[in-house]
């Protein structure tokens, strides 16, 4: 006869089990196929046969190389200049058919730099986009993270007083959170217009029209930008529940030492309430960082990875080029790549913020 542990054990397998065959056959199982196709050349629709083709996937999206440039000079061996500088030989004429850098081929200049003097180096890459991307990933992260958790921590701070009516705040602050990310990146689309949004019938009604209209999404310059301050305000308030519910674990008596101890509200944040939100502290760190590196929806919606590929991210790169292009075993290895830095950054940020001994 079955003991109650093991009836109890087999009953909550048995309620689990769904639930694993589902995290198993949509997460785990197509987590390994990216990997195994990530070293072919898979495509979506093709009548070729896959082929083993080892790291060629990662070498066309990782590698890197520099070139040193010299000013073209006159039959007088002076430097010939164009637009108030130095002009140097194309670009195009050096990584194309040259038996000295046979490893240049099918490369682009990804950006130049000069540290002194009249010679140039230019950075190629063999796929300038997703390099971008990477880039575009980074800047979004770093940028996000501290804001949001910051702004979230502020919030949190605010409505956790036993204030009347502090629950429809409370309400307010949640509310983009359980609004669909694609209606969020509409309205805020039409917010960021470049003729007649909002945003820039507000900045000239408060200037009296002396701030031109701005294309926010239709410039480089501040298309990311624009798309990191809609995510910031979107998000927010998911956090701010987060940090409160930290907040609300912290004991009342700890509050009560330091009025009588005369603390001012600053030494009762530094030593009593953030050391109380440590774990807190770590828990949204991760789950920030996390979302950020899954930025894709936003992208979709208003711009497209555009314009001039200046809001590329590495997921909206693997997504378009599984998808959009048929290029699965291109996709696959971007998230590969993107699995490894996650985990990474992670187990830096889980080191970091280690308890110490």
């Amino acid at each position: 006869m079955a003991s109650k542990f093991t009836v109890s054990n087999r009953t909550g397998w048995l309620m689990a089990g769904p639930a694993i065959l589902l995290i198993a056959g949509f997460v785990i199982l197509p987590f390994f196929l990216a990997i195994g196709l990530s070293f072919s050349n898979q495509r979506l629709v093709s009548p070729n046969p896959t082929e083993f083709v080892g790291l060629s996937n990662y070498r066309q999206l990782l590698d890197l190389a520099t070139l040193r440039l010299e000013p073209l000079r006159d039959e007088a061996g002076q430097v010939v200049m164009a637009d108030g500088g130095p002009q140097y030989p194309a670009v195009r004429s050096l990584t194309r058919n040259n038996p000295d850098r046979p490893d240049l081929a099918g490369m682009r200049e990804w950006f130049s730099f000069s540290t002194g003097g009249e010679s140039r180096t230019v950075v190629l890459a063999r796929d300038v986009v997703f390099m971008k991307a990477i880039v575009n990933t980074f800047i979004f992260v770093i940028v996000v993270a501290p804001v949001q958790a910051g702004l979230a921590l502020c919030l949190a701070l605010l409505i956790n007083q036993r204030l009347r009516g502090i629950n429809i705040f409370r309400a307010i602050y949640f509310m983009p959170v359980v609004v669909s990310i694609v209606v969020v990146s509409l309205l805020w689309r039409l917010i960021y217009d470049g003729q007649s949004g909002l945003l820039n019938n507000l900045l000239d009604a408060i200037s009296f029209g002396m701030i031109p209209p701005v294309n926010w999404l239709g410039n480089p310059s501040t298309a990311l930008g624009a798309i990191m301050a809609m995510s910031i305000w979107q998000a927010v308030g998911f956090h701010m529940v987060i940090w409160l519910s930290g907040l609300q674990t912290i004991s009342p008596t700890l509050y009560e030492a330091a009025a009588i101890e005369g603390a001012s509200k600053w030494q009762v944040f530094r030593y009593v309430t953030w050391p109380g939100l440590r774990n807190t502290a770590v828990l949204v760190l991760i789950v920030i960082t996390m979302q950020a590196f899954g930025l894709f929806a936003q992208i979709d919606v208003m711009t497209n990875g555009g314009p001039l590929d200046s809001t590329q991210t590495i997921v909206f790169q693997a997504i378009e080029r599984g998808y959009g292009k048929q290029d699965i075993s291109g996709g696959s290895a971007i998230s590969v790549i993107l699995f490894v830095i996650v985990l990474s950054i992670s187990l830096t940020q889980r080191w970091l913020t280690r308890e110490k001994p």
